[in-house]
């Protein structure tokens, strides 16, 4: 059953959410409420004309920092030199270029104006982080998103040239600050860098320990 939201900072069990993952619809985009989702394993995804969705996957597509796997070529790129990396630089314009990144199998995007506006909030009160790669002055690469203690909840990544969001997930992973990184949605090249499924129930574990 899909449950419906009201102004109550509440959310269903996520054990309850239907086989796609969807748990809840409504509510809004509020610091608060978004972190409560974090917290709970749950993320609103949603389109421009449909109301807010939020879903809690029953397996997670997730990273352990100490399971990453960094091609020799890749090791190479690293070595060069080409790349140099910041964190909150940028953050808008890193959401922005996320916003308008060409997807395979994808139409349109999930971050919408009030998606933008909401993730904005959370950067300047310290929840959300941008990652950002640049190559001879310009923004080539980057990925931002939501920290719920040791994890965090990545959201989006966007290259726009090769390599560069490969480089931001490595500094990423590098940094020390991360037991785990949730990638929420499967990729390949994710997966050829150590990316795993797990269970819905293990990551909350996670979850649960880390905020504890």
């Amino acid at each position: 059953m899909i449950f419906r939201l009201d102004e109550r900072l509440v959310f269903p069990n996520p054990a309850l959410a239907e086989e796609d993952g969807l748990l809840a619809v409504g509510g809004d985009l509020s610091v608060e409420r978004l972190l409560l989702a974090y917290q709970n394993g749950i993320f609103p995804w949603y389109s421009e004309d449909e109301p807010i969705l939020w879903f809690s996957p029953h397996e997670r597509f997730v990273l352990y920092p100490d399971e990453l796997k960094v091609s020799k070529s890749m090791r190479q790129v690293l070595r060069s030199g080409i790349f140099t990396v910041t964190t909150n630089q940028c953050f808008n314009a890193v959401v922005e270029a996320c916003s308008s990144a060409t997807r395979e199998g994808q139409d349109g995007t999930w971050i919408t104006v009030d998606m933008k506006a909401a993730y904005a909030r959370l950067h300047e009160q310290g929840y959300a982080h941008s990652v950002e790669v640049w190559q001879n002055g310009n923004l080539a690469g980057g990925l931002y998103g939501v920290h719920a203690g040791d994890v965090f909840c990545g959201e989006s990544m966007f290259s726009k040239v090769s390599n560069a969001s490969k480089t931001a997930l490595i500094w990423l992973c590098n940094t020390g600050k991360y037991n785990l990184i949730d990638c929420q949605v499967y990729t390949e090249h994710l997966e050829s860098m150590g990316a795993r499924i797990i269970p819905r129930e293990e990551y909350i574990g996670i979850l649960h320990k880390t905020n504890a």
